[in-house]
């Protein structure tokens, strides 16, 4: 097989790719900018969720070689928005081989774990194959949100409902879903902002609620100063804002600041319509429960994350809601 040499432009999904003497990096935040950021954010931002590497070629076998993690990881190998086949490393291993791909040109996306930080270092394809980076041609989607967004406990990197959603629609997925670390940050927003998109969705509050990181007073502005953070770039592009979930410990019982997921998912759809009372044109709210409510309750194996099935159910769901 031959080493095909590759760069920034052969990755879909990332923020950033960091290089080194190991390999390419990939990030969901800028990673020049680590210091301006919250430590666990960080660690979240490098796991490589909704990051693809992506290209079209005439190769029956592709070999992703990446540097050995403590982990086992999977990857799975996408043909034309279809999930065709999925890996997966033992911890120490660092080779994953995909063969009997079609012979013909194809765009070929080879999706990088969803829980864990991968360090590419190297593509090999056919030795007398040809491949090349994927053209940038796709409608760009941001989505950010929490752990119900990185969606770890997927079935594989493809299968997380962002994923899933993404390859139906034809988009180009940026996931900024960072488990335990959707907290309304403005310099998230920052990020989001100077990101190209044609659509964005915020997934919001789970983290806020966890984490008693805003309360009354404060959760309602955080929502507004984001999306205008957002806004002072991305003036009309299409936003959907996604309440929470159903969470049964969460509905109705307070946390240490004296918020619901109740109280929020009514803070959330007070700010939007106060936005649109202020000329915001194209900001659609999705209430959480007609998402994934209580009907759904046994795919919440811990009350809180859905498990593969739920995720399916999440991105059934939302494809009917995220239109542009």
């Amino acid at each position: 097989m031959q080493t095909i040499e590759i760069n920034k432009e052969w990755f879909r999904g990332a923020v950033s790719i960091e290089t080194s003497d190991i390999g390419l990096r990939p990030w969901r935040l800028p990673h020049d900018q680590l210091s301006l950021f919250a430590s666990k954010l960080v660690e979240k931002a490098g796991e490589t969720a909704g990051v693809r590497v992506a290209f079209i070629s005439d190769s029956t076998s592709v070999e992703l070689h990446v540097a050995r993690t403590d982990k086992d990881i999977r990857f799975d190998l996408v043909i034309e928005d279809e999930l065709v086949d999925t890996k997966t490393l033992l911890a120490g291993e660092e080779i994953c081989l995909f063969t009997k791909l079609p012979g013909s040109m194809k765009r070929v996306d080879i999706y990088l774990s969803q829980e864990a930080a991968v360090i590419v270092k190297a593509l090999k394809v056919d030795d007398r194959a040809s491949a090349a980076p994927f053209p940038d041609n796709q409608p760009r989607w941001v989505a950010y949100g929490s752990s119900i967004t990185q969606c770890s406990s997927a079935e594989s990197p493809a299968l997380t409902w962002p994923a899933i959603v993404a390859r139906s629609k034809g988009w180009d997925l940026t996931c900024m879903g960072f488990a335990g670390q959707c907290h309304l940050e403005p310099m998230v927003a920052r990020v989001i902002r100077d990101l190209p998109a044609d659509v964005i969705s915020l997934c919001l509050g789970i983290n806020v609620m966890g984490g008693n990181s805003l309360n009354i007073r404060t959760f309602r502005s955080a929502i507004i100063g984001l999306i205008s953070i957002i806004r002072e770039k991305h003036r009309n592009t299409p936003l959907f804002l996604f309440s929470p979930i159903y969470c049964p410990h969460r509905e109705t019982n307070e946390n240490l600041v004296g918020m619901t997921l109740v109280t929020m998912r009514k803070e959330m759809q007070e700010a939007v319509n106060i936005l649109i009372s202020y000329g915001e044109s194209n900001m659609t709210y999705v209430d959480g429960l007609d998402i994934f409510g209580e009907a759904f309750i046994d795919k919440l194996p811990d009350h809180l994350h859905p498990n593969a099935e739920g995720y399916r159910i999440i991105a059934n769901h939302i494809l009917g809601k995220l239109n542009i």
